[in-house]
């Protein structure tokens, strides 16, 4: 696949994504956590390509939302939905669903929707989602016990590009390899010329390294599973509150974790531990026991008179024999005790095991000496012995516990994508459930709609206090009504409803049949009066939306406030011919309703949103459309009640009869 050819990918991330394994295929199915382990790329950046290769997939063209305000509208319903996730992968995610025009995009959304509603967002799962989010691979990880080699200067290259983790070294022959194992407590050739070749230390050849991370740099995945471990038991946790079977076995995952520490080492095992304390305590351990020597040797000088005779004194100065030549003839007993105590404190302090304490009689041994101090050329000795012996041990149970790993690796990415996508479910389920939300119905045929008990979670009102609304429109329609008597909440609902069914989700609704609608062109209500040349680039505007408008959904809130009444009135009758005779669906609120009917050479419909009358001063209103009736006005319910209220009517009844 030409990456490029997914809207939205340029050059520089066609680059990123051929650096995926599975990026096609990720692509394919608009994956987002796939992509997301591209590196460098964002998970906000991966659902825009997501989005894109949709659309590519679907050979959806776009465009679907056409002005400012139907955008505006996604936008209010694509927040409600990340509202109710719990993750910011899921937050991103949702935005790969988008209205569409396209049958088999839309569908497929519909039947991934209808298994999310099925979904139970039980609060066991939310808490547990809390601590999922996308693994991150190690970075700036470094092996120095560790080396590669090979003789090939190509090979050489490869194995650098692969293993930054690791020293990679060029070797001419065997006689190099054995210096490199010198260096190395374990050296990996990778060239099978060198098997065979036998060279003291720990060499081993593996031609294929690329298949074999796990033995090569077992650190690698050691790391991995050690940075993610919270989110991964966190998703083994998604998944069982869930009741959902996990990509890999629970348990297997814990007993692994279990024997890794958090800095990427293995865990648990007494002689690495042991190793390893030998090393970090070797100078400390040296020192207390010279001091152990020391206080032995001192408390036996306090406790014992030493006599030496003159003539004896006298021969050995002239031998030049020093003080401690005179106390060991006198302490000798005295000193091979303390020296054997220093041992044996030595040997107890760092655990030495046999072939290991050989080394404290070398560390303490030599003429008598007061005070007593360690060799220190056996004891770098032992150093290097015991490092050794902690890096071939590390690097065996790295080596064990990487490989029981290795197999958990790629479900691993699955267990974590897996309750991300879930979280994605969630929002959808809760969403339906909040908003008490309905599967519509998509006719093929026209661009209209039918809603019954519709409901808008936008308003600046609780849900369950917003009052539900029945409405349909096939054609060009009118809508009438008083001011504040929810007109362009109507609208709002309306274009909600089908930008929802449009994304393939259910909608706010007791049950709703929507058109299947090529474009959303929905229309604010404007500021004020436009100037000229304003003015000029809306009609402009509204000239291009009737020039093959048919399938187009439009809806305009009060446009006559673009200009003077009497000009707004025949233009709008002049748009709406336009868009009856294109067979587009329309729906435009106006106080102008008798004047546009008047004006326009069509016969077309009006529909009232009915006052009923005033309550205390405030409007009383049937909030669902009345079909085919153009609704009263507030000033002319005002006029009316004043008739009906004052003790000489005369003057409100001839208000009222020029209404």
């Amino acid at each position: 696949m030409e990456f490029t050819s997914v809207p939205g990918v340029g050059e520089k991330t066609a680059e990123t994504l051929s650096k995926l394994d599975g990026a096609e295929d990720a692509l394919r199915r608009g994956d987002v956590a796939a992509l997301a382990r591209a590196p460098g790329l964002t998970e906000g950046r991966a659902a825009a390509i997501a989005r894109g290769a949709i659309r590519r997939r679907h050979d959806d063209p776009g465009g679907w939302l056409a002005t400012d305000r139907a955008r505006e509208v996604y936008e209010d319903a694509l927040g409600l939905l990340q509202e109710r996730a719990v993750t910011g992968y899921a937050e991103k995610r949702l935005r790969t669903l988008y209205p569409s025009a396209t049958e088999s995009r839309i569908e497929e959304v519909r039947a991934w929707a209808a298994e999310a509603v099925e979904r139970e967002p039980n609060e066991a799962v939310v808490e547990a989602l809390e601590g999922v989010q996308q693994p991150t691979e190690p970075r700036g990880l470094r092996v120095r016990e560790r080396a590669l080699a090979t003789a090939d200067a190509e090979r050489y290259a490869e194995a650098k590009d692969a293993f930054p983790e690791l020293s990679v070294e060029v070797v001419e022959d065997a006689r190099d390899l054995a210096e490199l194992a010198r260096s190395y407590s374990t050296v990996v050739a990778l060239d099978e010329s060198f098997a065979g070749v036998d060279v003291d230390g720990d060499v081993r050849v593996i031609p294929d390294p690329e298949e074999h991370h796990e033995e090569v740099v077992p650190e690698r995945l050691l790391a991995f599973f050690a940075e993610n471990r919270a989110e991964l038991l966190a998703a083994v946790d998604v998944h069982e509150a869930a009741g959902i079977d996990p990509a890999l076995d629970p348990a297997a995952l814990r007993d692994a974790l279990s024997r890794l520490d958090d800095d990427g080492t293995p865990r648990g095992d007494d002689e690495l531990r042991r190793l390893t304390n030998a090393v970090d305590d070797l100078d400390a351990a040296a020192s207390t026991a010279a001091s152990v020597a020391n206080d032995h040797l001192r408390d036996a000088i306090r406790e014992q008179d030493v006599t030496i005779e003159g003539t004896d004194f006298l021969s050995l100065v002239e031998q030049g024999a020093r003080v401690d030549s005179l106390l060991s003839r006198e302490l000798a007993d005295e000193y091979d005790a303390a020296i054997r105590k220093a041992r044996e404190h030595f040997v107890d302090a760092l655990q030495l095991q046999p072939g290991e304490d050989d080394f404290a009689e070398r560390v303490f041994a030599g003429e008598p000496t007061f005070p007593t101090e360690h060799n220190e050329e056996p004891l770098n000795r032992l150093r290097t012995e015991l490092k050794a012996a902690r890096d071939r041990r590390a690097a065996k149970l790295k080596s064990g516990l990487a490989s029981d790993l290795a197999d958990l690796r790629e479900p691993a990415d699955d267990l974590i994508a897996d309750a991300l996508e879930l979280d994605v479910e969630l929002a959808v389920a809760r969403f339906a459930r909040d908003f008490d939300c309905v599967v519509p119905e998509i006719d093929e045929a026209g661009s209209g709609f039918s809603i019954e008990g519709g409901r808008s979670p936008l308003l600046d009102v609780p849900f369950a206090e917003a009052e539900p609304v029945d409405y349909g429109v096939e054609g060009v329609t009118l809508l009438s009504g008083v001011n504040s008597g929810g007109k362009t909440s109507t609208l709002d609902l309306v274009a909600l409803i089908v930008t929802l069914a449009h994304m393939g989700l259910p909608v706010p609704a007791a049950s709703a049949r929507v058109g299947r609608v090529s474009e959303l062109h929905y229309y604010a209500k404007s500021q004020g009066t436009l100037d000229a040349g304003a003015f000029e680039s809306t009609l402009r505007d509204f000239g291009e939306l009737v020039s093959g408008a048919a399938g187009r959904l439009v809806l305009v809130d009060e446009l006559e406030s673009i200009t003077e009444p009497g000009a707004s009135a025949k233009i709008i009758a002049g748009i709406l011919e336009a868009l009856d005779e294109q067979g587009a669906t329309g729906v435009f609120v106006s106080h102008l309703a008798r004047q546009i009917r008047e004006a326009a050479d069509v016969d077309v419909a009006v529909d009232g949103i009915e006052a009923v009358g005033l309550d205390d001063g405030e409007l009383v209103v049937n909030r669902s459309p009345k079909k085919d009736h153009l609704a009263r006005s507030t000033p002319e319910l005002i006029v009316e009640k004043l008739a009906t209220e004052s003790s000489d009517p005369g003057f409100y009844e001839g208000l009222l009869e020029k209404f």
